[in-house]
């Protein structure tokens, strides 16, 4: 049987590995960041409602433009956005990679701080764009002069800026993101697919006008408790969105998936309403293990990077043995927990605390 190594693979994928989160038909599963409540029924009826109108029409092509969900996009995010200012894709990973694909490639680069979103460097290896890792500080937190002296030392073709950031939690200063455009000539993306979950700053959303640059990147995964429609957006100049359409593939919406994300934005109060009770139990979740004397990194989204662990594959193991599915991102010491449901959180918090000081050893 051939392998892969058999293969003319491009030099710069050999010896990669592919995005792997673990999937587990596990009883409480917290490792991928989904917002584990439920859709409200109101909710789900409008939606297969609307589904059920667009089957009626998929012996066509759908709207290659997706201009009423574009319209639907700018309305929630306020601020005076327009539809020719919104793009989306199927997850924001597909919107990220339509960015590198109009702006990176060959020649060019990609930068962000580490430890961050771990497709970042799996997008810029399908590109071919070069992969730029800038280390964060002890406490992940980015600073103007840190993020302006590594865009003025590596001048990047793109950089990608997480606030929250993932895996760490870290909220991210909308100064930082002044301090960035003005410190390069390339490519500013803000990631924000955690920004619901930060009630405390303004999105960069709110920094778009006079800066063409500036892209602002969200999801429907995550608040929206929508991960299994995949729907990833972006908010820019409208000469950006000009672009991305440049390299986007034919009709690469589905007509369902563009009527499942409009129902979904009509009833947008009702898809949040979960949002608050998440920071609640993400709060709750951090004082529990801060009590049970564990390091407790700062988070504005949905889940907490959590230190103090002295295996941390055998803590992820011990757990998953029980039903539990966290993620062990290779954080020295550390492990990432989703904050689930109240009941959610309390098995994971009472496993946690049977495990004893330091976690499982194996």
């Amino acid at each position: 049987m051939t392998s892969l190594s058999d293969l003319p693979l491009r030099d710069n994928l050999v010896g990669k590995q592919p995005y792997g989160a673990p999937q587990d038909p596990v009883p409480v599963s917290l490792n991928v960041n989904e917002n584990t409540h439920p859709l409200p029924e109101s909710v789900i009826s409008d939606i297969v409602a609307s589904l059920a109108e667009a089957v009626r029409g998929v012996n066509r092509y759908p709207d290659r433009d997706f201009l009423g969900l574009r319209a639907a996009l700018a309305g929630y995010l306020g601020h005076g956005l327009v539809a020719e200012q919104l793009w989306a894709a199927n997850g924001s990973n597909e919107v990220l990679q339509q960015v590198l694909q109009a702006f990176g490639g060959p020649g060019r680069s990609l930068l962000s701080f580490t430890p961050t979103y771990s497709m970042y460097p799996l997008l810029a290896d399908g590109t071919d764009t070069a992969w730029i890792p800038v280390p964060r500080p002890d406490d992940y937190a980015l600073t103007p002069e840190l993020v302006t002296a590594a865009l003025r030392e590596h001048r990047p073709s793109v950089a990608i800026l997480c606030g929250p950031n993932n895996p760490t939690g870290t909220p991210l200063d909308l100064e930082v993101v002044r301090a960035a455009y003005d410190a390069f000539d390339g490519v500013l993306v803000v990631d924000e697919a955690y920004h619901e979950f930060d009630a405390e700053r303004d999105s960069a959303v709110t920094l778009l006008s006079g800066r063409p640059r500036l892209l602002v990147s969200r999801t429907m995964s995550k608040a929206f408790a929508f991960a299994g429609v995949r729907l990833g957006y972006l908010a820019a100049d409208p000469a950006v969105i000009d672009a991305l359409r440049l390299v986007r593939l034919p009709y690469h919406l589905s007509a369902l998936t563009q009527a499942a994300a409009e129902a979904a934005i009509r009833h947008s109060d009702e898809m949040l309403a979960t949002v608050a009770d998440i920071r609640a139990q993400r709060d709750r979740l951090a004082g529990a293990l801060q009590d049970l004397g564990y390091l407790v990194h700062p988070s504005g989204a949905n889940f907490l990077l959590v230190g103090g662990f002295a295996e941390p594959s055998a803590t992820f193991e011990a757990l998953r043995a029980q039903g539990i599915l966290i993620r062990d991102l290779g954080v020295p010491g550390h492990l990432r927990l989703t904050a689930g449901t109240e009941d959610e959180t309390t098995v994971l918090i009472e496993a946690i605390r049977r495990l004893g000081p330091g976690g499982a050893r194996s």
